[in-house]
């Protein structure tokens, strides 16, 4: 006897998908040669063996995927080129560490294995909290979301296997056969060997451009405020596309006078996406309506109110949340980015053994989120593209978060590292000063190499994409200067010393 009503509800025109498909397509491949070439350049004959794994990683993942039945959506395709630029993150903590202990001076076979066994902490820790993170977005998230973590879950897996097992082998194999092997090219033999950046003397400077940031994107979330989607807001969306260019302004006020409910008019967000003929509108209109025709009353309305524009248009996408779904994707939205950041300093604390190192990683994070919900207050409606606050933009919240502790970890590890080594014979500044240039190499290496992917996707890629994965880049560029600049420096300036 309770009736079934429709409270969330997704329509997507077959072109569309095709469009998105093909640019997802051209972007992935054209990703991929960026990351194949670079690492060549980079590495020479280690970074073809880098190549190798990351195609052998291509197929383990496709084909797991595949075995599960995985349905492809945007954000898949997104998780499968953000897999490839994570994929070599391990590759060049090992090739790093065997860079290192060359210039050393030890033999080649020595540097090979002592790479291997001093890069596998950083690596499992690394990846592990991505890892907690993508499980996070799976328990929380929905539909296409979903997918995305699981495709993220998946490439953690196989990318590990590809990068340890895999090149060790191929590595093991030429040194039992004595065969030579470069790590680097004649160009690049010296990059990032002798630097000594002063990171830390110069911590309250980037401390100060911090709290300017966040403070200017705190003060636009309070007073402009977020542009959330019909998730968190319930309502409707349409994705139009008109035979000739329109303009905004007529269509907004053609669409306010439709969508009149209870003798006020509407109040719908038109915006243009990428071209004058393309249009998104979103709008409350009859949401809280009991009436079984409900779809169909909207879908006229929004008919009767293009009507006199005179150009015939397609709906290229419908959305649909009812409103009282929406409280639920706030909740759970809030839910996953608070215990997300909870689970991860619960792990560094245990991790490290010092709750400084979970702090500072969290108020890192905590760092990032800011300046990304910053960002996006701030320059909704300025950008050409959507900046809705919806379930893709948690999304790329919590990969920032993933991405942002990745790199900060493998900081922590050499930190911790360093203390081992010298104890009390340097000062913590010269150790975290030494743990960070040692480290700067990898850091800009995995940090480019992702930001390249994403900038693909972002050029290349599907409109609708373009919120999530400008969320992601930006997350990216904020995660390196964080984990450099914010939670390092805040280790020290919480502990009286670090090796207690």
């Amino acid at each position: 006897p309770a009736p079934a009503r429709i409270v969330d509800e997704v329509s997507v025109g077959p072109q569309l998908g095709e469009d998105n498909i093909n640019a997802g397509l051209i972007s992935f491949v054209v990703a991929l040669f960026v990351i194949l070439a670079y690492m060549i350049f980079y590495y020479r004959g280690a970074g073809l063996v880098s190549n190798v794994a990351l195609l052998a990683n291509l197929f383990f993942l496709i084909g797991a995927l595949a075995s599960l039945g995985a349905a492809l959506t945007l954000p898949g395709i997104a998780g499968i080129v953000l897999t490839i630029g994570m994929a070599v993150d391990a590759n060049v903590l090992i090739y790093e560490r065997i860079r290192e202990e060359m210039r050393s001076g030890k033999s080649l076979s020595v540097a090979v294995r002592e790479g291997y066994s001093k890069a596998y902490s950083a690596i499992i820790d690394a990846n592990i909290t991505t890892l907690l993170t993508a499980f996070v977005l799976y328990s929380f998230g929905s539909g296409a979301i979903r997918g995305f973590a699981t495709t993220l879950i998946i490439g953690i897996f196989t990318s590990l296997f590809s990068a340890i097992a895999l090149t060790r082998l191929i590595f093991f194999t030429r040194l039992e056969n004595k065969r030579s092997m470069t790590f680097s090219s004649s160009m690049t033999e010296n990059w990032f060997a002798n630097t000594n950046i002063d990171f830390v003397g110069n911590r309250k400077k980037y401390y100060i451009i911090s709290a300017v940031v966040v403070l200017a994107g705190i003060a636009s979330m309070a007073t402009k405020g977020l542009q959330q989607g019909v998730e968190f807001e319930g309502g409707t969306t349409f994705d139009l596309t008109f035979e000739s260019p329109v303009d905004v302004q007529q269509v907004r006020e053609a669409l306010a006078v439709a969508f009149t409910e209870d003798g006020k008019p509407g109040n719908p967000i038109v915006q243009t996406k990428d071209s004058d003929a393309k249009i998104r509108v979103m709008t409350n209109y009859l949401i809280n309506s009991l009436d079984e025709n409900q779809d169909e009353m909207i879908e006229a309305a929004l008919a009767n109110g293009l009507a006199p524009l005179g150009t015939a248009f397609t709906v290229d996408q419908y959305n649909k949340v009812d409103s009282t779904i929406s409280d639920d994707f706030r909740s759970g939205a809030r839910n996953a980015t608070i215990f997300s950041l909870l689970i991860i300093f619960l792990y560094i604390f245990v991790r490290f053994r010092k709750w400084q190192y979970g702090l500072g990683a969290l108020v890192a994070m905590v760092h990032d989120v800011l300046i990304v919900l910053g960002f996006f207050s701030i320059f909704a409606g300025i950008l050409p593209f959507t900046m809705e606050i919806d379930q893709a933009f948690i999304a790329a919240i919590l990969t920032v978060i993933g991405y942002s502790i990745n790199d900060t970890v493998v900081v922590f590890d050499r930190i911790r590292e360093y203390v081992g080594i010298y104890g009390s014979k340097h000062r913590d500044e010269d150790t975290m000063n030494m743990a960070l240039n040692s480290t700067l190499s990898r850091t800009v290496n995995t940090s480019l190499s992702t930001f390249v992917v994403l900038l693909t996707i972002f050029v290349m890629g599907g409109d609708n994409i373009k919120g999530f994965i400008f969320a992601l880049m930006v997350g990216v560029v904020v995660g390196t200067y964080s984990s450099i600049f914010i939670a390092t420096p805040s280790v020290l300036d919480m502990s009286k010393q670090l090796k207690d």
